[in-house]
């Protein structure tokens, strides 16, 4: 297992920033919130333009023929900027199910001519009961599943539904409605999605359906962590810089002992929490029979410390760092969000004591 960044990674990280500082600075993402378009369409393009969109997809489906490393890489840097694209719900978990059942459907998500969603709640956990709110008779879907990530955006649904099974429904079909709701990181949207008596194409059924979907959460949480080191990583740099920058009682605020002990103590954190991510991203890449202990360890360290990260730029920054003008709240937002989704931490850490047999259930003090 090497955890170091590989040239063809670094490579890739160069194009993703470039492309991300020209047509993704903060001044625009804060823009954005302000109009009625929730996603950046022009800056999908150009990811879809670098083949960032489908690089854990076969060549042979029309993807890059890369790895789960080279997505996690994508995502440290989406997260650094806090992008306002659909990657998580289209080129991580839509891609990742419609990769399992082998669907010829990931073609046009690679490309990015598609944006597709997985319908499951975003708070839906790795190792959850397969979701069953959406039922089929006839060939006719009628259901609902609520708080989907990047439903809004989608043009295709890929839907769980009782049986098992997985089926392809487009978002412009008979009966297909979808609600956005307010959401705390106004850059990745949420919306509920209701169906009834819409026409669908089956793409799996049985237990192939339900490790598909599985397959999804476990990777949607697994490299979710990487963009979660992203964020955090971008938070430090940018709480360094002002902290240099900022002075008070004739001095840098960074020179007082105080301020240096906080940040030291969050480049270990982030430090640590690179490597977890990391593991993650390779055992996933490599179907490694650790997979699921990896992901529950880098979820579990990767979203706390994304949301702590944030909260020091905030308060390090004083006065400016509480209002919308500074960008400081999009990484608070996104981070918090980014808690819950996949699994909350506590969540990830029961599962990992579960995976690794530790007591579960140990007795309090006075207790025999």
């Amino acid at each position: 297992m090497n955890l170091l960044y590989t040239e063809i990674e670094e490579d890739l990280r160069a194009s993703v920033r470039a492309v991300l500082t020209d047509h993704c600075p903060p001044s625009a993402v804060l823009a954005r919130l302000e109009s009625d378009s929730s996603y950046d369409a022009s800056l999908w393009e150009l990811l879809a333009s670098l083949g960032a969109l489908g690089l854990h997809v076969p060549e042979e489906h029309g993807g890059q023929g890369a790895s789960l490393r080279e997505t996690a890489v994508v995502l440290e840097e989406l997260g650094r900027f806090t992008a306002p694209v659909p990657f998580l719900g289209s080129a991580v978990l839509a891609t990742t199910a419609l990769v399992a059942c082998e669907s010829d459907l990931v073609a046009s998500l690679a490309s990015g001519t598609t944006v597709g969603a997985l319908a499951v709640p975003l708070t839906t956990a790795p190792g959850s009961p397969f979701p069953a709110t959406v039922s089929v008779e006839d060939g006719l879907l009628t259901g609902r599943v609520t708080s989907v990530v990047d439903a809004g955006a989608a043009s295709l649904l890929v839907v769980p539904v009782e049986g098992p099974a997985l089926y392809a429904v487009r978002a412009d079909s008979p009966g297909v409605t979808v609600t956005e709701v307010v959401s705390l990181d106004m850059t990745r949207r949420i919306a509920d999605v209701s169906l009834a008596s819409t026409p669908g194409v089956v793409i799996a059924s049985g237990d192939r359906a339900t490790a598909a979907v599985q397959s999804a959460l476990r990777v949607g949480a697994g490299l979710l962590a990487s963009e979660q080191v992203g964020i955090a990583e971008a938070c430090l740099e940018q709480t360094v810089r002002y902290v240099k920058e900022r002075h008070q009682f004739g001095r840098a605020i960074g020179s007082f002992q105080a301020i240096k002990h906080r940040l030291a103590d969050l480049w270990l954190e982030l430090v640590c929490a690179r490597a977890t991510a990391r593991h993650a991203a390779d055992v996933l890449a490599t179907g490694s029979a650790d997979a699921d202990v990896a992901v529950a360890l880098a979820q579990s360290e990767c979203s706390e410390l994304a949301v702590r990260a944030a909260e020091e730029t905030v308060q390090l920054h004083g006065g400016i760092g509480m209002t919308w003008e500074h960008p400081a709240h999009l990484s608070l937002k996104r981070a918090k969000v980014g808690q819950l989704a996949l699994g909350t931490p506590g969540e990830h850490r029961r599962t990992l004591g579960r995976l690794v047999h530790l007591p579960m259930d140990i007795p309090s003090m006075g207790q025999t």
